[in-house]
């Protein structure tokens, strides 16, 4: 066998932390190693595998599609891209939809679509409003927007143009608001930042301020769109519509693809304005049509939602059940449990030992964001390692 933990030290740059494993097949919920272990996948390529691993829908698109037409350049119409745009403005309240390949792409076009509409119709501005503790992708520019200092400080001078505020102070952000502001953007769900979820009546206060200045609101659902939130897009969780949003992870469950959606007085771009080499091919597109319908038609963003109760019911009973474990929170099929201390790192090497899959988000706390067609009887089978694994924690310390 080879010893792949070797190579990728010899050949791979060394900007992950991995955990000693090498998966090598996916179904459904379960991976496999080269070794032939089993694990139940409560991570699910973060957030982005939405049906599972290899969905006979996903693999279908793709075949039928590979065989048919993989990639043109976007001088000319292909049908998979209208399709797929025509069924997100139908599923959606915005109108108009740009194609491309991730989540970084995605919201750094939709500074740049903002930025576009500063030009036009607010003299010039340019700045946009971001969270701190938000996270929006690893551009140099997406890494200035992002407030946490931890990704900016080895990148110094970052691009400006942004304001890092704190996340559910409208306050703040009202403070921050200058001539110079064209937008704000937020994640509903502060997914990598520790699952901070938004304020009950915060977003709809930024939604007033946002008409109340004539700016732009951006909305980044990059994590928390395509059902995981227990609707399609989790804007819809707390009442709102946005101006821009922004999608990518769970639109093509494993197949890289992304989307920047707007509002018509937003979808500013001109002809030569924005572009994408790859962004909207026909493969990509077409497995997201094929995940989206798939996801419509099923009402697996109810289905997230009832495995979330259950879920985040399951995680505070730990929270009753051991002194070690702090907190849970979360929305649909995004949770986090919180510890007294940081003992994140061994709680997912040991429940990677007992076949279970979980992201360490923080020294003190792990993620969980599995596929919308987890089962309850695999969620009750995760939630029993991860008793187990405390328990031998708490006991041991």
């Amino acid at each position: 066998m080879e010893n792949w933990i070797g190579i990728e030290k010899e050949y791979y740059m060394p900007t992950f932390k991995r955990f000693p494993v090498t998966l090598v097949k996916g179904r459904g919920n379960t991976v496999w190693d080269d070794s032939g272990k089993e694990y139940l996948d409560l991570v699910a390529g973060w957030a982005v595998n939405s049906l599972g691993h290899c969905h006979p829908v996903v693999v279908e698109a793709v075949c039928r599609q590979a065989a048919e037409l993989i990639h043109t350049s976007n001088s000319y119409y292909t049908v998979p891209q209208l399709e797929l745009a025509r069924l997100l403005v139908e599923n959606s309240c915005l109108d108009k939809v740009f194609c491309c390949n991730s989540g970084t792409e995605a919201t750094e076009g939709a500074v740049k679509l903002a930025r576009r509409y500063g030009h036009k119709h607010l003299g010039g501005a340019y700045e946009v409003i971001t969270a701190l503790g938000s996270f929006h992708g690893r551009t140099l520019a997406m890494v200035s927007a992002s407030g946490q200092t931890k990704h900016q400080q080895p990148y110094t001078p970052l691009p400006s143009g942004f304001a890092n505020v704190e996340f559910n102070n409208i306050d703040a952000l009202k403070a921050a608001t200058t001539e110079n502001t064209c937008a704000v953007m937020l994640e509903p769900v502060q997914g990598e930042g520790g699952v901070n979820l938004a304020d009950a009546g915060y977003l709809k206060q930024v939604r007033r301020w946002c008409d109340e200045k004539g700016i732009l609101l951006i909305l980044d659902e990059i994590q928390t769109g395509i059902g995981r939130c227990g609707s399609m897009f989790a804007y819809e969780v707390y009442g709102i519509e946005p101006d821009i949003l922004t999608l990518a992870k769970g639109m093509g469950s494993g197949i890289a693809v992304g989307a920047i959606l707007a509002k018509n007085h937003a979808s500013v771009f001109g002809v030569g304005e924005h572009g994408s080499t790859f962004g909207g091919n026909p493969l990509a597109c077409e497995a997201a049509r094929a995940v989206i319908s798939y996801i419509i038609q099923n009402d697996l963003s109810r289905h997230a939602a009832d495995m979330g109760k259950l879920l985040h019911d399951g995680l505070a009973g730990l929270v009753e059940e051991f002194d070690c474990v702090k907190a849970t929170k979360g929305l649909g099929l995004l949770q986090a449990l919180s510890f007294e201390t940081e003992i994140a790192d061994k709680v997912v090497l040991d429940c990677l030992r007992e076949g279970l899959l979980v992201n360490r988000l923080k020294p003190d706390a792990v993620r969980f964001m599995p596929a919308l067609i987890i089962t309850p009887d695999e969620l009750y089978r995760a939630l029993d390692i991860l008793r187990r694994v405390l328990k031998a924690i708490q006991y041991a310390g």
